[in-house]
């Protein structure tokens, strides 16, 4: 039982385009013959059969060639018998346009190609007919002119098809390019966390450690307190790797661990005061309720200047300074000594990213050497509109 209404309700699916033909052929085909007064057999219940199967036959569109086929010989037959025209001459181009959307364009041309062959012949039989049941001359109709005319109207079903077919493809493409799109921005985005997240954790590890060795002979009570900050951030790194693994495996999961934001900025900046660098925090305290994504950029920007001053520069005083200014929120992090600046242009994160983060949000990031000999990091970050 759930296999046949399965059935049925695919050919519903499917099938449904021959009902207006079907009805169409019933109804018009008798009246269409009292017009046409030289055909050699007016239509019968035999009539009537073949044109309702040359209609049912467009309900084959899964099968397309067996539709044509069908439809092609049902057709042909109803012209040879010396049937008049009728509605059913419709379905010709229908079942060609069928064949032409669904198959590649040369082997739709044969098949169409074979249609008109046949068609011509079955009417060259319906002419030798006619003119052999009436009067010599009346019912004489040129073949030229029919095989012109319907050869154009099979070469333009053909055309359309074939058209269909081409824009349904293209379709399909711009879809399939979006979704590798989508992937490639969220392969980039989680890329991007772990560098920011993870990144930070070990560079300041390792600036942690290697304070812990400097003094560890003559101050074992610093190295110690060193050893445990690197304990503490190992831990912190740890957690934020497993919540982006558990990211990856379960997106769900992302939601459930909300990014860091700007009220974090104090546990940051203890990690890296730990490591040894000096870190001047002028934070405005009108800094609540921002928009997230302006909130979440900002905390990483943060994040990514101090990752960038313990790679690269080492143990020297750094200022941040945050703040709003009309409808958009300005940060800054220089340090005052060493060159502090960003991971190499061609790695695609670091302040490139960031750079990248910021114009989606319709701000902007500029980073590069001040005049004194540091490095600075400045970014300008749109509170309304994209920033929302």
């Amino acid at each position: 039982m759930t296999g046949g209404k399965r059935r049925w309700r695919r050919w519903a699916a499917e099938g449904w385009i021959c009902l207006p033909f079907l009805a169409t052929v019933l109804i018009a085909t008798g009246p269409a013959a009292e017009f046409q007064h030289g055909s050699a057999r007016s239509p019968d219940a035999a009539g009537y059969v073949i044109v309702t199967a040359a209609a049912l036959a467009l309900a084959l569109r899964r099968w397309p060639g067996i539709a044509l086929a069908a439809n092609t010989a049902f057709v042909a037959t109803y012209l040879a018998a010396g049937y008049p025209f009728g509605p059913v001459m419709l379905t010709v181009p229908v079942a060609v346009y069928g064949v032409a959307s669904r198959w590649p364009l040369p082997r739709a041309a044969l098949a169409a190609a074979a249609d008109l062959g046949v068609l011509i012949v079955s009417l060259f039989a319906k002419r030798v007919r006619d003119a052999a049941g009436v009067p010599a001359g009346s019912g004489y109709y040129p073949m030229p002119r029919d095989a012109i005319v319907w050869g154009s109207i099979i070469t333009a079903a053909l055309a359309a098809g074939a058209l269909s077919r081409a824009l349904r493809q293209a379709a399909t493409g711009v879809h399939a390019e979006q979704a590798r799109r989508v992937v490639s921005e969220e392969r980039l985005r989680m890329a991007q966390d772990l560098h920011d997240s993870i990144g930070h954790g070990l560079a300041a590890i390792a600036m942690q450690a290697g304070v812990a060795l400097h003094v560890l002979d003559r101050d074992p009570e610093e190295a110690r307190q060193s050893m445990k900050a690197v304990r503490a951030t190992s831990r912190e790194a740890l957690e934020n790797l497993r919540a982006q693994l558990d990211g990856l495996r379960d997106m769900g999961a992302a939601a459930r661990a909300p990014a860091p934001g700007l009220s974090d900025l104090g546990r940051l900046t203890e990690r890296v005061r730990a490591g040894g660098v000096t870190v001047h925090a002028d934070i405005a305290p009108d800094l609540t309720s921002l928009p997230t994504a302006v909130d979440a950029v900002a905390y990483r920007i943060v994040q990514e200047s101090l990752t960038n001053v313990l790679r690269h520069a080492g143990a020297v005083p750094v200022r941040i300074r945050i703040r709003r200014e009309g409808d958009a929120l300005l940060l800054e992090v220089t340090n005052t000594g060493g060159a502090a600046g960003p991971a190499p242009p061609g790695n695609g994160l670091g302040i490139l990213g960031l750079r990248s983060q910021a114009e989606v949000l319709g701000g902007t990031l500029t980073a590069g050497p001040d005049p004194d000999g540091g490095f600075g990091v400045r970014a300008r970050l749109p509170l309304e509109g994209d920033g929302r």
